[in-house]
């Protein structure tokens, strides 16, 4: 499974949270609302079909440098692994 989060996805997450990035349309953020509302077990079911996204939900939630890991993602600076 690819869990590299891209420039889109890391925007669309960081907007999400209100920490700069762009908005996504209405179903992916959808995706991303049930990713954010998600227990561990459907959280792991979401990342069969989005794991970009459930990798950086998870890092803007967990990890404290996860904004800046998503911004520099989201300016092209950095790739995720």
């Amino acid at each position: 499974m690819d869990h590299a989060i891209t420039p889109e996805v890391a925007n669309h997450v960081l907007a999400h949270y209100g920490r700069g990035g762009y908005q996504a349309g209405s179903f992916t953020e959808q995706i991303i609302k049930a990713i954010d509302m998600a227990d561990v077990d459907n959280r792991d079911k979401l990342a069969h079909g989005f794991p970009g996204y459930v990798a950086a939900v998870v890092a803007i939630q967990y990890d404290p440098n996860g904004v800046a890991h998503l911004k520099a993602i989201a300016a092209g600076e950095q790739v995720a692994a």
